[in-house]
């Protein structure tokens, strides 16, 4: 494939969206090498020491976080949603008095419409549902990195565990979280002009919506899957059967993806510029119950499903023009 060369007369607000976006992709090998040079520096061991004791002691990714508004209104973050451009929409406004599981869909490679939309105050979501402390939950891995985990912590995101989801639910009217749904398995279907999603077999976040009496939200963001391209990893070859082999041995596994580059088009970790749509839907109620059964866990997401695809084929005309074939779910 031909390298097609970006022109050198950019205008300075690119190269500045694109400078945010090339941060925050690149933050945990950043975090990372600043760490082991702090381990490297003797004179810095009294810090390496009193740093590694506070990650020890620390309980925040299960307990909600430790938000830092500045932080996520920092200017960076504007820069990196004019970058894509990435915009957020909802259908009603929700209530406050309530809590709410917003489901994110689809997964995409990396889940960018997530992170800015929910993980800053890049497009406002203090104001677009005002009354709602929403955090976005990731991995329990990524709290592992040195400093990384700070700066997703000060980004009011907490990890996806059970105990954390509940801890966040019980704290009171208007303290709910954002999942994303898919998964590392979704992810390996995500290309430009399809959704297919994983999430018939995903009745976790369900059962949890009963017990705390959280009411669902569908979120749904047209264009996460367009900004990278992937390897052909179709059903029954070797590249799929790889991936699946990684992931029940590690737990994950990684899409073989590519986007674009700093200079360049076609070729680099960059994501393509191709706008992102994150429509925030309408709740699904749900009733409380300390013990659900497997019928009722049904009943609500089929409740849930249908009210994704209504988001999907409400807008789909206006932001999926291109799209190769219409949403599925696939598990």
């Amino acid at each position: 494939m031909a390298i097609q060369l970006a022109p050198l007369n950019v205008p300075r607000k690119r190269r500045l969206q694109t400078l945010a976006v090339l941060l925050w992709i690149s933050l945990v090998p950043i975090c990372v090498s600043i760490f082991i040079y702090c381990c490297w520096r003797v004179s810095l061991w009294p810090f390496v020491t009193a740093y590694c004791t506070y990650l020890y002691f620390d309980v925040a990714p299960d307990h909600g976080a430790r938000k830092v508004e500045w932080i996520r209104r920092l200017v960076i973050w504007r820069w990196f949603v004019q970058y894509f451009p990435i915009r957020l929409h909802k259908e009603v406004d929700l209530d406050p008095d309530r809590n709410y599981i917003f489901g994110y869909h689809p997964h995409g490679i990396i889940g960018m419409g997530a992170f800015s939309n929910f993980g800053t105050e890049a497009n406002d979501i203090s104001k677009v549902l005002p009354g709602i402390n929403i955090r976005l939950l990731t991995l329990a891995s990524n709290f592992s990195i040195p400093l990384y985990r700070d700066v997703l912590l000060s980004l009011n995101l907490g990890s996806v565990s059970r105990k954390s989801i509940t801890r966040i639910l019980e704290k009171g009217p208007g303290h709910s979280c954002m999942i994303v749904i898919g998964g590392a398995t979704e992810s390996l279907s995500a290309r430009p002009g399809i959704n297919d999603l994983v999430l018939k077999r995903r009745l976790g976040f369900i059962k949890l919506a009963i017990r705390s009496g959280a009411d669902l939200v569908p979120v749904f963001s047209f264009g996460e899957n367009d900004i990278y391209d992937q390897l052909d990893n179709a059903e029954g070859t070797t590249v799929r059967m790889l991936q699946t082999r990684f992931q029940s041995i590690f737990g994950f596994t990684t899409p073989l993806f590519h986007g674009r580059g700093i200079f360049n088009y076609n070729m680099g970790i960059m994501p393509h510029r191709r706008p992102i749509h994150t429509i925030i839907g309408r709740a699904v109620r749900v009733q409380q119950c300390d013990e659900p059964t497997m019928e009722q866990v049904l009943e609500v997401q089929e409740r849930y499903i249908n009210a994704l695809v209504s988001i999907y084929d409400k807008y789909k005309d206006q932001y999926a023009k291109d799209r190769i074939r219409d949403l599925r779910i696939i598990e």
